[in-house]
């Protein structure tokens, strides 16, 4: 071979050379099990960080709200498993004392009624109660209630009787605004006819009282117990 023959082959043998990539993992997957140092992690390009950021909070998300929504269809299959009800808050028609057997308006020498006062307006109401008894009474409760429709809150109240010998409450309980009228321990009502009224404002129009009632409960100086009741009709 000429010596000026030689460069030219061996640039020909660099050209025509590939490396062997699986011989070169090879090589140092043997170097790493012998004790050789291991290759330096690459930490992967910073385009690819964000997505797996936001693919790993999505994977939370989901695996939070999938929980929820187990936890949530598990309890209410308990529930019906159990068979327990669904609570629901009463309607005022529920709690009248229709739905408990009804009132009675006369009882021995007590008797009540009501009626709406016709001086209402579209605005403003007033219940008048009646009480009648033939007896005096040593202890006495009346209770005046109407129902909690449209707008309805009180702007206050009398009674014929002296306004001494009886304490006065008003509050809302189970659907009604209820007026009541105690008599003070050692007083005591004449026999007589004796008026108790509740005074309310109420959304426009002509209020609908069929469903108010009064009750009252009292005790005879001579003796015995009496109970009454009524309901109110419409507003004349």
């Amino acid at each position: 071979m000429k010596d000026e023959e030689l460069p030219r082959r061996l640039r020909e043998a660099a050209e025509a050379h590939r490396p062997d990539r699986a011989r070169m993992l090879a090589r140092i997957e043997r170097g790493m099990a012998d004790g050789g140092p291991a290759p330096r992690s690459v930490r992967p390009p910073r385009a690819v960080r964000p997505w797996l950021r936001v693919a790993g909070a999505t994977a939370a998300v989901c695996g939070v709200l999938a929980a929820g929504a187990f936890a949530v269809t598990s309890a209410g299959d308990d529930d019906r498993a159990r068979g327990g009800p669904v609570a629901s808050a009463p309607s005022p028609a529920a709690s009248t004392p229709a739905a408990r057997g009804g009132l009675r308006p006369e009882d021995g020498p007590l008797w009540t009624g009501g009626v709406v006062d016709p001086h209402s307006n579209a605005y403003w109401a007033q219940s008048n109660v009646t009480l009648r008894t033939t007896e005096p009474l040593s202890a006495l409760t009346v209770e005046l209630r109407v129902a909690l429709t449209g707008g309805v809150n009180s702007t206050g109240s009398w009674r014929s009787l002296p306004e001494p010998d009886f304490t006065v409450s008003v509050n809302e309980s189970g659907g009604y605004l209820v007026y009541r009228w105690t008599l003070r321990a050692g007083r005591s009502v004449p026999a007589g006819t004796h008026t108790f009224a509740g005074q309310y404002n109420h959304a426009e129009g002509d209020r609908d009282a069929t469903g108010d009632y009064v009750t009252a409960r009292a005790v005879r100086a001579s003796g015995g117990k009496a109970s009454v009741g009524d309901y109110f009709g419409r507003s004349r």
